[in-house]
């Protein structure tokens, strides 16, 4: 079995089939964070945000679970590292965000889309990754280094970011089983509540299966790096830098692999294509103007830069960070939930200011 963990093509099939298991449910339940935000604020309805808020709980319970038995270790990968850019969190989400909000989806969504046939969401993510390695590799990791990394918080004293981790230290009891539970809790109660009527079966089941890819991408990696003798990312799934990775994999030989994360965004393409193939859903799609281009192009720029800054987008903050229990998590969610409606504002309203005035305003559900 150590010899089948480490062969090199482990992890990219392994991504490509959880990729495609992921695509296909998100495809088919129109599982979008941008579109749940938008109809939350706008709306009135918290459906698709409380289906957001369950897959993040039943990550949340897989990834400890399986972390307490052994089987995955989310203290390996960069969610955790004990050292926390704050700043990072904060400007790269607010950017992020921001930059959702004029494409109309995340990263994970334009690789939804485009595999239904958007060339729109095309454009996204071509701009998403060669901004995402701009900010990891090139003149925009300038700024990062100076504006995130050297005034990251040292959280060395806990071990590493973890939120039970950091509570523990604090108070000199291991305290990591209770945080997860009280979250875990907390995030159930709010996502289920007044009933889990609220929620249809396909999204309780579409939240499952997002979970369950969150879980087994931790496994696989993990399984990968204790018995490879190469250097393995231990990670889950986000789609900021694999795009980017993707992308320098198709065009240049890097003298690596394809990990899993590569694996992931090509498996959500196949899956979501084959989603809209059963469902007779494809059709090409093309920006409508100059204008709706030229938003694309900087929504895509924006995400590609800001979820390098903040270490993760919707998906890799807002379900695998929170899966881990990262510090990090709480903040970047914030932050690109109100870039979100910054750039929200700014698109209906005529000004990202907008958003400020309407917070006292929200429906109520």
């Amino acid at each position: 079995m150590q010899e089948f963990f480490a062969s090199p093509a482990f992890l990219p099939v392994a991504g490509i089939l959880a990729g495609t298991v992921l695509g296909y449910a998100a495809r088919r339940q129109h599982f979008c964070t941008m579109a749940a935000l938008e109809r939350y604020w706008y709306a009135g309805d918290g459906s698709g945000v409380r289906t957001w808020v369950l897959a993040a709980a039943f990550a949340l319970i897989a990834t400890q679970v399986l972390s307490f038995a052994g089987l995955a270790d989310p203290a390996r990968s960069f969610y955790l590292a004990p050292s926390f850019g704050l700043t990072g969190a904060i400007l790269g989400g607010l950017a992020f965000g921001f930059g959702m909000a004029l494409v109309g989806t995340c990263g994970f969504g334009a690789l939804v889309r485009a595999g239904g046939g958007s060339l729109r969401a095309l454009v996204v993510i071509l701009v998403l990754g060669l901004s995402a390695l701009a900010a990891q590799r090139g003149l925009l990791a300038l700024l990062r280094v100076e504006a995130v990394d050297k005034l990251a918080i040292d959280l060395s004293f806990a071990g590493d970011q973890s939120i039970g981790a950091i509570v523990s230290a604090l108070s000199g009891v291991d305290l990591r089983l209770a945080v997860a539970v009280l979250v875990a809790a907390g995030l159930l109660c709010w996502a289920l509540a007044g009933g889990a009527g609220r929620l249809s079966r396909g999204a309780v089941a579409t939240a499952g299966v997002v979970g369950a890819v969150i879980a087994f991408g931790w496994v696989a990696t993990t399984l990968a790096a204790r018995a490879s003798f190469m250097p393995v990312q231990v990670e889950a799934g986000s789609f900021v830098v694999p795009v980017a990775d993707t992308i320098l994999q198709a065009i240049a030989f890097t003298g690596q692999g394809p990990d899993y994360g590569v694996g992931l965004v090509l498996g959500v393409v196949a899956g979501a294509a084959l989603c809209a193939w059963r469902r007779h859903d494809i059709r090409w799609e093309a920006c409508d103007d100059a204008r709706e281009l030229g938003r694309h192009l900087v929504g895509g720029f924006l995400m590609g830069a800001g979820g390098v800054f903040a270490l993760g987008c919707t998906i890799g903050q807002g379900i695998t960070a929170v899966s881990a229990l990262a510090v990090s998590a709480p903040f970047v969610i914030f932050s690109i939930a109100l870039g979100a409606r910054m750039g929200l504002a700014y698109l209906i309203e005529g000004s990202p200011l907008a958003a400020f005035r309407r917070f006292g305003s929200e429906p109520a559900e």
